[in-house]
C-alpha cells in the first residue's frame, strides 16, 4: 500500500469524466482502492474519488466516522468503496451545507445537495451495494460521485463569495436560518 500524490483544482484529471472500470475484481483494482484508502486515512478525509489521485476510473471511496457523525447528529457509515456508482436523487429537496475538498486545500464553499438519495454501484467484493442515504452522508457520496465527472465543489456553489480559506471561516455569517459555520477543524475531515 502506498499513500498516493492527491490532484489539486486545475489538473486535467478533474476536469474529465472518469472512465468505468471494466473488471472490478481485477488486482489493479484492489491495489487502487488500497491506497487510496489509505491515501485517504493520511489525509484525514470523509471520501476519496480516484481521479483525486491521479486515476480516470470511476472508483470512490468514503465512509462517516463516528466522530463526526455525532457532529451531524447521524449514524456512522463505514468504510465503503464504490466501483462505477450511480446516484438517484429520491427529492428535489436540497439543501446548503459547507464543504472541503482535499483536491481543493485550504478552501471552503457552501454547496447545495439533494438531501435523500439512492446510490448504487459495486464492492470491492464484487458485490453490488444499494443504499440510501440523507444529510452528511449523502453529501459525501454526492462530492465523491461529483468527481468522476469532472466536477469540483465550487462549481456547484450558487454564490462564490461564500468561498473561503477555511481557516477565515470563522468570519463568515451563515446565510441560512440555523446554519451553522464550521471550525477548519471540522472541515479538515471533508473531502
Amino acid at each position: 500500500m502506498a499513500i498516493l500524490k492527491i490532484a489539486r483544482m486545475g489538473n486535467p484529471v478533474l476536469r474529465r469524466r472518469a472512465d468505468p472500470v471494466a473488471d472490478p475484481a481485477a488486482p489493479a483494482v484492489r491495489a487502487l482502492v488500497e491506497d487510496m484508502l489509505q491515501t485517504m486515512e493520511d489525509a484525514n478525509g470523509a471520501g476519496l474519488a480516484a481521479p483525486q489521485v491521479h486515476v480516470p476510473l470511476r472508483v470512490v471511496v468514503f465512509h462517516v466516522p463516528e466522530a463526526r457523525a455525532a457532529r451531524e447528529r447521524e449514524e456512522p457509515v463505514p468504510l465503503t468503496v464504490l466501483i462505477n456508482p450511480e446516484i438517484e436523487p429520491l427529492t428535489q429537496e436540497t439543501a446548503e451545507g459547507w464543504e472541503a475538498c482535499l483536491s481543493v486545500p485550504g478552501l471552503a464553499g457552501l454547496v447545495p445537495r439533494f438531501t435523500h438519495i439512492r446510490y448504487r454501484g459495486i464492492g470491492l467484493d464484487g458485490a453490488p451495494i444499494e443504499r440510501e442515504a440523507r444529510g452528511f452522508h449523502a453529501r459525501v457520496v454526492q462530492h465523491e460521485c461529483d468527481h468522476l465527472d469532472g466536477i469540483l465543489f465550487p462549481q456547484r456553489m450558487r454564490d462564490l463569495s461564500l468561498l473561503v480559506f477555511a481557516d477565515e471561516m470563522r468570519h463568515v455569517t451563515p446565510p441560512a436560518a440555523g446554519a451553522r459555520t464550521p471550525t477548519a477543524e471540522e472541515l479538515s475531515d471533508a473531502d
